[in-house]
């Protein structure tokens, strides 16, 4: 028995120094043959044989146990159907939902508001007011909306009148839901929020709008329906 446990010791440590010299093999191979390849976060096994990924911050390509050659795309599992590479990104694209700056958002408490959800939204985006919608028919959960006012000049405008408006809530709704045009912003506001939304969006990968995240950090792009709103936000209480 103790000769097994030795030979399984001996198995591991080999492959563990089999990986390691691929790893090792790949970062040097395109750093010499890609001087401006971006810098490699991690390398680690597929389930491919000889096939590993480079993780290039919430990005993945693919590379072979040489480092010859790079490719981008899906990988499938035809057995189960899932796509690898898009959960692997989504995992990588989690958000840390308690570090979230709440209070640079619009609170609109729905119910008890005991459920917690978050929204980026940009004033003049069509699904935006598409989703607004669909988060009408949600019982007892808090939305908080970071304003992102990614589709131009008029969206900035609008963006700053909603957030010095007194009820940002109402207004924010008003204008998404019933296309009532937000009052104009009148005298000094604190918008410096708008810029940190902007700031936190870029750091969070937020390329469009809307944008949801859930409070187990899992995000969805575009308008959701309500019952896959609902489906989400449940599987995300879950411990």
């Amino acid at each position: 028995m103790l000769f097994v446990r030795r030979l399984f010791v001996v198995a591991l440590a080999t492959l563990a120094l089999a990986a390691w010299a691929d790893e090792a093999a790949i970062r040097k191979n395109l750093g010499e043959r890609l001087p401006n390849f971006p810098a490699i976060d991690e390398v680690s096994k597929t389930p491919i044989p000889g096939i590993y990924e480079l993780r290039i911050g919430a990005d993945v390509i693919y590379t072979d146990e040489q480092g010859q050659y790079v490719f981008q795309g899906s990988l499938i599992d035809t057995k189960s159907r899932a796509n690898l590479t898009e959960a692997r990104i989504a995992k990588l694209s989690q958000i840390d939902f308690a570090s979230l700056p709440l209070k640079d958002a619009i609170l609109i408490k729905q119910g008890t508001g005991a459920r917690k959800l978050v929204v980026f939204g940009d004033p003049n985006c069509g699904y935006c007011k598409k989703l607004e919608r669909e988060l009408l028919a949600l019982k007892d959960v808090s939305i908080y909306t970071f304003l992102y006012p990614i589709l131009g000049p008029d969206s900035n405008v609008k963006a700053r009148d909603i957030w010095c408006a007194r009820d940002q809530g109402k207004v924010w709704r008003g204008w998404m839901v019933e296309g009532n045009t937000p009052p104009k912003a009148m005298g000094t506001c604190d918008s410096s929020a708008l810029e940190r939304n902007m700031a936190l969006g870029t750091r969070s990968r937020v390329t469009g709008t809307p944008a949801v995240v859930f409070e187990d950090g899992s995000r969805s792009p575009g308008a959701i329906p309500a019952d896959q709103l609902e489906s989400r936000i449940v599987a995300a209480k879950r411990p």
